[in-house]
């Protein structure tokens, strides 16, 4: 286990390159599983849940090979196993991802219950509903146990708008026999990416970023090469980075069409950056003052499914305000544990009222102390380093495992820039 030491009040300058979208990634690491042709994956973030899901998928059964940089090339091998080890899927909440091909390719799966972040209650209903729709047989016996001697095309509507549970029904329906419709389906980047990937090895989708998605079962998927698209999560975290440390900082390969909603919401704290094809250049010394609603109101914050803002960034936003002149409510609206981080923040100087579970008002522009941390999720992580390298003195934040199954050798690509912080052992 290791643990960053940081040392806030440095200004950070430089340009980073974003990474790819570990959400894209994990999804289309399963979907290997439905072919057993070699697929390229390109773009694969060099991250701790993407590593784990490259292990699961090895100890099933596929011919695994690195091939450059950020590349890999996986073979499934035909049949794949269907039996995901236990140990591994406890590690990544991506293992339920696993559910959808194995059963499409084998006609039976036994997984555990999935691990990942301790962020409130992640429900797993919506999955299962739309494989049994498909023809699955499911129980639940301290595994999780699914069945098909075939799976047949249906008109699914979702219960919620969930993107695991939409990529699943997706990898399950694309080698279904005859046509499925999803409605209510999520349409985020990641699963846009998905959708392309299918395509490309021969699935019929058509509908990819709308909440309605048709698809038309082949006999059989081919192999592909496909490379994963930006992380925007990662870009919204540098953007508010650069924001609260003062600093300017440039993002290559930001995919900028994928930061409407942030660049809306991130504008009511007053922050502003310019872009110039697929770079974003964030300028220094932004002067940070809440954007008033009309008529003088408090303005909020608050997450929503695509193209709303991702709930990802509302801990991100959430130290942001810490830092800028005004009062904003933050409202997060889906996981209730999300923000059971804000009493550190507190402890730190920051002025905010936690409203409930859900709701937090926070009031700047906020002077920031070192303190001891530990990072309880992926998101909360990368928030407190954000609250660490803007605050005074040194911070410690223990953990950092939490952090670094989301962002890609953090310390070293921040030291790059100029910050103060060091990755030690616990």
């Amino acid at each position: 286990m290791f643990k960053y030491l940081i040392e806030g009040g440095h200004p950070l300058r430089g340009s980073l390159r974003a990474s790819g979208n570990k959400n894209a990634a994990l999804p289309c690491l399963a979907a290997t599983l439905l072919t057993s042709e070699p697929v390229t994956l390109r773009n694969l973030p060099e991250i701790e849940d993407v590593q784990v899901m490259i292990e699961i998928l090895r100890q099933l059964g596929t011919r695994v090979e690195k091939i450059g940089d950020h590349a890999w090339r996986l073979q499934s091998g035909d049949p794949a196993p269907c039996a995901v080890p236990a140990e591994l899927a406890r590690q990544v909440r991506a293992s339920i991802l696993l559910a959808g091909p194995l059963l499409a390719r084998c006609g039976r799966v036994s997984l555990p219950p999935p691990g990942g972040d301790v962020i409130g209650r992640r429900r797993l209903d919506t999955h299962f509903l739309a494989l049994k729709e498909l023809g699955a047989r499911v129980e639940i016996d301290g595994l999780i146990s699914l069945q098909a001697n075939k799976l047949v095309g249906a008109d699914l509507f979702l219960d919620e708008a969930s993107v695991t549970a939409t990529e699943n029904a997706i990898m399950a329906a694309v080698l279904a026999e005859g046509n499925t419709v999803i409605q209510n389906a999520a349409s985020e980047p990641h699963v846009q990416d998905l959708c392309a990937m299918l395509n490309a090895m021969g699935a019929r989708i058509e509908g990819s970023g709308s909440n309605i998605l048709t698809i038309r079962g082949v006999e059989g998927l081919a192999g592909a090469d496909f490379t994963i698209s930006t992380d925007f999560m990662e870009v919204g975290s540098l953007i508010g980075l650069a924001a609260v440390t003062g600093s300017a900082l440039e993002i290559r390969d930001a995919a900028p069409r994928f930061l409407r909603m942030t660049r809306i919401a991130f504008g009511r704290l007053g922050i502003h950056w310019e872009t110039e094809g697929e770079t974003i250049r964030v300028p220094a010394g932004q002067d940070l003052k809440v954007v008033p609603d009309l008529g003088g109101s408090i303005p909020k914050i608050d997450d929503a499914p695509w193209p709303g803002f991702p709930p990802d960034l509302i801990s991100i936003a959430l130290v942001i305000a810490t830092q800028v002149e005004g009062t904003v409510l933050i409202y997060e609206k889906m996981f209730e544990s999300r923000m059971f981080f804000v009493d550190k923040l507190i402890g730190m100087g920051a002025r905010i009222i936690l409203c409930d579970p859900h709701r937090a008002v926070v009031s700047g522009r906020c002077r920031l102390k070192g303190a001891e941390l530990v990072s309880p999720d992926v998101r909360a992580g990368m928030a407190m380093v954000l609250a660490a390298l803007c605050a005074e003195g040194l911070s410690t934040i223990n953990n950092v495992y939490q952090v670094e199954r989301g962002y890609e050798n953090l310390a070293a690509r921040l030291q790059s820039l100029g910050a103060h912080i060091q990755r030690v052992p616990e």
